[in-house]
């Protein structure tokens, strides 16, 4: 008969995904979060080397929670846009697990690396129904973060395609799953005309091509009333040059100006899946080089939910 394998039996902090892991041995086992273990991990526990009856090998330990780590999958839409492919490139350093929704296949290919198994790249197109995404999110993804955002052009219904009717087919489908975590990437002054903004320039500018503002704050909307666990997240002018300056971090409909680099609003999003502070919140984001350095606790925790 083969010795029974002993484990530590009491909770343990992940510092990587900032969660209690709990061991093989706990009860109960519904309150596990994660799917089960590989079954390579059965295999190197089984020929591992027992040390007095008691516990495992440092290496064994390392490989298990190595499999621990890659468990919670995230769905990213848009992510081989500018902002999308820095939220999947965060993701995956920090261990998720990501599927990534993308409209064609060939340009990820180009724009992600093949050989990391923690990334899987599905067809998706936000425009094409709920039903189809429910498909393509499936019910092994814990969460979706929307980065999509339409292509300037002749059709003046493509804002509305893709950043309204797209980010509410997203929420639906997600409803149709039971996901209940939805973060949405959108822009300061949305709500530019309620902010006394009509004559700004940026407002002017980003509704030129078929109200573009406008229909994404009609996409907030309708995220706001579904249900879902949602953090939205309005950046000012987006650049694709390295962080510079501190983050600062107001409430929905307070920012009317400045700009924020991709891998800040990417970093925004990411922190935002782990931190209750962040629930049924909107925030507005850019870069300051005079603004004090906060963490995230503090900087989500200071919005007030509406």
């Amino acid at each position: 008969m083969a010795t029974p394998l002993m484990v530590r039996s009491s909770p343990f902090w992940c510092r990587h995904c900032y969660t209690y892991q709990y061991p093989l041995n706990y009860k109960p086992f519904s309150s596990i979060s994660y799917s089960p273990i590989k079954t390579k991990s059965f295999s190197l526990l089984n020929s591992a080397k027992m040390e007095g009856g008691t516990g495992i090998t440092q290496e064994v330990k390392e490989n298990l929670g190595e499999d621990l780590r890659v468990k919670k999958k995230i769905f990213v839409a848009g992510a081989t846009g500018s902002t999308g492919k820095r939220i999947v490139e965060q993701l995956l350093a920090k261990g998720f697990a990501v599927k990534a929704g993308v409209r064609d296949l060939e340009k990820a290919k180009t724009s992600f690396s093949h050989d990391n198994p923690a990334l899987q790249i599905v067809k998706a197109d936000v425009t094409e129904g709920s039903v189809k995404l429910a498909e393509v999110i499936g019910d092994d993804s814990e969460a979706v973060i929307c980065a999509t955002g339409f292509r300037p052009g002749w059709d003046l219904f493509a804002p509305w395609k893709v950043d309204n009717f797209g980010t509410v087919n997203l929420v639906d489908a997600c409803r149709k799953l039971g996901v209940n975590r939805f973060i949405l990437v959108s822009s300061i002054l949305v709500n530019g005309a309620a902010m006394g903004q009509l004559l700004n320039p940026a407002y002017i500018f980003l509704n030129v091509f078929g109200l573009t503002l406008v229909a994404k704050l009609q996409a907030e909307q309708y995220i706001r009333k579904s249900g879902i666990n949602y953090t939205i997240i309005r950046p000012g002018g987006l650049r694709n040059e390295p962080p510079t300056g501190n983050l600062v971090m107001e409430p929905e409909d307070t920012l009317y100006e400045g700009s924020i680099s991709r891998d800040k609003v990417a970093e925004v999003a990411v922190e935002a899946l782990n931190l209750p502070e962040a629930s049924y919140k909107v925030v507005e984001i850019v870069s300051r080089p005079d603004a004090p350095n906060r963490s995230y606790v503090d900087l989500f925790g200071s919005i007030k939910q509406r």
